[in-house]
């Protein structure tokens, strides 16, 4: 198992960079998936985007939110765990998500989306 730094919601509200680089709709499923595949003229790759992925992790007794970074080049690394989600939230999107899971990783929800987007103050 990894370790991952704790990184309070209150840190990651001065965070800018992270923030205003946050992937909302990608899934750990699709971090996973392979770069190229072949097409009826050849090979294709995928595009990527940098920027950073929450997902929810199941491997310890308690669930946590996680943080991920996505290069352009295709690396993935969990570097944090983000503290002060609360775990009915957690709780939740795990259920809602139960047929969505990938090596104990789930994506969040749309209502912990919008916890998560209230909490960081953004607006779009």
């Amino acid at each position: 198992m990894f370790s991952a730094s704790n990184l309070p919601l209150s840190s990651l509200k001065k965070n800018r960079h992270i923030i205003d680089h946050l992937l909302w709709d990608i899934e750990p499923k699709q971090l996973m998936q392979p770069r190229c595949g072949r097409t009826g003229e050849g090979s294709e790759s995928a595009t990527l985007s940098a920027g950073y992925i929450l997902y929810i992790e199941t491997m310890e007794k308690h669930p946590g939110l996680f943080l991920m970074v996505q290069s352009a080049s295709g690396y993935a690394e969990t570097f944090a765990k983000i503290s002060d989600v609360p775990d009915a939230l957690l709780a939740e999107a795990i259920q809602e998500n139960r047929n969505r899971e990938y090596f104990k990783m789930y994506p969040i929800n749309e209502k912990l989306k919008e916890w998560l987007k209230k909490e960081l103050r953004i607006t779009e």
